[in-house]
């Protein structure tokens, strides 16, 4: 006998909806107007019924392409290393970015004077389960993007400064951790993601439309 679905974890039953819902608008079975809206419901909704309601009437399921094209697509890239590496990024009285495809240490320094430092972890490997990000910052702006499927944990001491945690990220107890501490001052620190859950779903969605049409 099944499980009563109010009596379901929610999560278990949103994943399994949005799964559906990506299937079926990737074959051509939903509009794009249909996929947004119910996508929406299936991410905001805390009703287990609600949120099943979504994909009731969808006659595709997941295969076993589709599990693995997620994997590949969704999951936060990790290679894990038994060296704890550390690398730098420097930027005095100028502008300094890392972004890309690039491939994260176990501790990474950054050091900003009068300066604009940007650090994109969003299409990152990260190496180690947990992270350290050391900030020294003077008079200086730095905007660090992270996953939505990363733990973040910040710890920046300021004077004369700010940081501003905007990522609000809902990771898994198993993925990585970025610790971000050190100092700011007379600086800021913008901690945010740069491309949210549901625009990760839709572009990995119209990634698999492409390919089946």
């Amino acid at each position: 006998m099944s499980v009563a679905m109010k009596d379901r974890p929610t999560q278990a039953v949103r994943d399994e909806v949005i799964d559906q819902l990506i299937m079926n608008y990737s074959h051509g079975e939903l509009s794009y107007e249909a996929f947004e809206r119910r996508l929406d419901i299936a991410m905001e909704s805390q009703d287990n019924e609600e949120i099943a309601k979504q994909a009731e009437d969808l006659k595709l399921n997941v295969d076993e392409s589709y599990v693995e094209s997620k994997k590949h697509n969704m999951a936060f890239n990790f290679e894990p290393s038994s060296e704890q590496g550390t690398d730098s990024v420097v930027s005095v009285f100028g502008g300094n970015k890392r972004s890309g495809a690039w491939k994260v240490a176990g501790e990474l320094k950054v050091l900003s004077a009068f300066s604009g430092t940007e650090i994109d972890f969003t299409n990152a490997t990260f190496t180690k389960k947990v992270t350290t990000v050391k900030v020294f910052s003077l008079f200086s702006g730095n905007d660090i993007f992270v996953p939505e499927n990363v733990n973040i944990v910040s710890k920046v001491f300021c004077i004369f400064g700010g940081v501003d945690n905007d990522s609000q990220t809902s990771a898994t107890i198993d993925a990585p951790t970025l610790v971000i501490e050190g100092f700011a001052i007379f600086s800021g620190v913008d901690i945010s993601i740069k491309q949210s859950l549901k625009e990760r779903f839709v572009a990995f969605a119209d990634g698999l439309k492409r390919m089946f049409n």
